[in-house]
C-alpha cells in the first residue's frame, strides 16, 4: 500500500467501511484543514498582542525605574573557581547602600559579581518606591518574549485541533462499539442455540 492509500483508507469505498469511518476521516480532514489555516492567525495574533503588551510594560519600566550607584557595605563572596567562565556568570547577594528616589538614603540587597570588596561601587536599578529592581525589558527581551508567546499560540491550535480529534474519535468509537453490542445480542441467539 502506498502512503496515501494508508491516510486515506477511511474515504475508500470497501464493503468493511462503516458510515463512523467516514464521519472520522472527514472530521480529520476537517480539523486538519481549519488548524492549517489558523495556525498562522493565532501565530499573529498572539505574537502582536504579547509585543503590545511588553512593549507598554517596558514603556512603564522605564518610566518608573531609574539607574542609581550603590557602594557595597561588605565583602562579596569569592567564587571557588576564579577567572572561570562560571565565575563571569554568577552573582552573589551583597548588602548596598544607595541613594533613593528624593534623595532619601536606602539599604538593600543586591546581586553582583564575586570577589567585590566592601566600598565598591556597582550600577542598580530603583523603583518608584525607592526599592531594588531589574532594568527596563529592552527591545530584545520584548521581541524575545512576543515571539514566545506566537510560538505558544501556534501550538494551542495544533493542541485544540488535537484534542477535539481525540475527543470524537472516542465519541465515534464508543458508539461504534455500542452498535455491534447491539448487532450481537440480536445475533447470538442464532448462534447459540442448541440443536
Amino acid at each position: 500500500m502506498s502512503g496515501g492509500t494508508v491516510l486515506f483508507w477511511r474515504l475508500r469505498r470497501n464493503p468493511l467501511r462503516r458510515r463512523a469511518d467516514l464521519v472520522q476521516a472527514w472530521l480529520g480532514l476537517g480539523l486538519f484543514l481549519a488548524a492549517l489555516a489558523a495556525t498562522p492567525v493565532a501565530l499573529f495574533w498572539s505574537g502582536d498582542t504579547a509585543h503590545r503588551h511588553y512593549t507598554r510594560t517596558a514603556q512603564q519600566q522605564a518610566a518608573t525605574r531609574q539607574p542609581t550607584t550603590a557602594v557595597l557595605l561588605e565583602d562579596a563572596r569569592r567564587h571557588p573557581e576564579p577567572g572561570s567562565a562560571e565565575e563571569r556568570r554568577t552573582r552573589y547577594p551583597v548588602q548596598v547602600g544607595f541613594t533613593g528616589p528624593g534623595g532619601t538614603a536606602r539599604t538593600a540587597t543586591a546581586d553582583v559579581r564575586p570577589g567585590l570588596p566592601a566600598g565598591s561601587t556597582v550600577r542598580v536599578w530603583a523603583g518608584a518606591d525607592g526599592r531594588l529592581t531589574g532594568p527596563p525589558l529592552d527591545a530584545d527581551q520584548v521581541r524575545s518574549r512576543a515571539m514566545g508567546w506566537a510560538v505558544i499560540g501556534a501550538l494551542a491550535v495544533q493542541g485544540a485541533a488535537a484534542a477535539a480529534y481525540g475527543v470524537a474519535a472516542g465519541v465515534l468509537r464508543r458508539r461504534t462499539l455500542a452498535a455491534w453490542d447491539t448487532a450481537w445480542a440480536e445475533t447470538a441467539p442464532r448462534w447459540t442455540t442448541s440443536s
